[in-house]
């Protein structure tokens, strides 16, 4: 997932609920499939995460070498100023960029 260009928002806004309910016609079923996405959202953007923090890991035993990593600070005021994965999922389902598909009709 590219982080540096989502073009979800920050804070919450009000979404028309027909834009929502359009591609399937049914709210609740919508909200599954943004739901689902928004957990694949989370587990890639946690992943990305622990994997940059990864290389600041110091392994010592003793507490009172801890020191501040300016770079680990930045990495992770990047990752609290991204917007939530269910702001993302949002608005990839908006953009028509999530696939689904209904299994009890076949194709």
């Amino acid at each position: 997932m590219d982080t540096k260009n989502l073009t979800a928002p920050n804070t919450t806004i009000t979404y028309n609920r027909d834009d929502i309910t359009s591609p399937t016609g049914n709210m609740y079923e919508a909200i599954s499939i943004i739901a689902k996405r928004a957990e694949q959202i989370n587990t890639d953007v946690k992943e990305e995460l622990i994997e940059k923090l990864e290389e600041f890991a110091t392994y010592n035993d003793s507490l009172e070498e801890i020191f501040e990593n300016k770079e680990q600070i930045e990495v992770s005021k990047f990752y609290e100023r991204l917007p939530k994965p269910t702001a993302i999922a949002v608005e990839e389902w908006l953009e028509g960029k999530i696939y689904h598909r209904d299994t009890s009709k076949p194709e």
